[in-house]
């Protein structure tokens, strides 16, 4: 008859989430998706996307919206310097990158525009007139003031 006990690791999944990002951070970047750091922010006129792009020449980045998607992709390239002979550290990434965002359908999709500063893009999303908010005055009357009947003479 076996009587042994049956022993739970509590620490078992843990495990391996662990060996799963020692694993990515080990491997070279090389192998590992580009994905560009992005700020979005909201007023009350239009959606903000900030992305740092550093060293991507504009007529490799690739913007467009359809369907509520607002897409970025685009392109770094690695530059060899053959004068340089021992690269001693690669830390950047290189290569093809997308970023695809949902956006509102109170987005105004015709009227899109993007500006690319010191490696900066900003991508301007303005909203449409419908969705910006407006203030209605509305005129307050007491409880007992009612319309006075008009007295004929």
């Amino acid at each position: 008859m076996n009587t042994s006990l049956m022993h739970s690791d509590p620490f078992n999944g843990f495990r391996l989430f662990e060996d799963a990002v020692t694993h990515l951070m080990s491997s070279p970047r090389a192998a590992r998706p580009w994905s560009p750091a992005v700020d979005i922010v909201e007023s009350e006129e239009a959606l903000t996307l900030k992305a740092d792009l550093p060293d991507v020449k504009i007529e490799d980045i690739d913007v467009r919206v359809e369907n509520n998607t607002l897409t970025l992709s685009g392109h770094r390239k690695f530059e060899k310097d053959e004068n340089v002979k021992g690269y001693h550290r690669i830390e950047r990434s290189f290569g093809e990158f997308t970023r695809t965002f949902a956006i509102p359908n109170t987005v105004n999709n015709e009227a899109v525009s993007a500006d690319y500063t010191n490696g900066v893009l900003t991508i301007q999303l303005p909203k449409k007139e419908a969705a910006k908010p407006r203030q209605v005055k509305v005129a307050v009357q007491t409880g007992d003031a009612r319309p006075q009947p008009t007295v004929a003479n």
